[in-house]
């Protein structure tokens, strides 16, 4: 007989960079929230998490992409 998983153990949570600020910026298509384009918003659950950590690790730059009018920067 073969290995038997536990069924008990709760899925790991998923790190996501979402601030629940969801407005696309047309301009750069980065959400202004979490600088994420929506394709990697809609996929996030189904990428690797090493896929994840490397997108994550490039957010902060990106904000350079949208106006600082756009982010109340200015």
């Amino acid at each position: 007989m073969g290995k038997i998983r536990s069924m008990n153990k709760p899925p790991r949570p998923i790190t996501t960079p979402c601030i629940k600020v969801c407005i696309v910026d047309g301009a750069s298509g980065l959400c202004l929230g979490c600088f994420r384009t929506l394709s990697e918003i809609g996929g996030w659950g189904r990428l690797e998490e090493d896929a994840r950590t490397a997108i994550m690790a490039d957010l902060p730059s990106r904000k350079s992409k949208i106006s600082p009018e756009k982010l109340g920067l200015a």
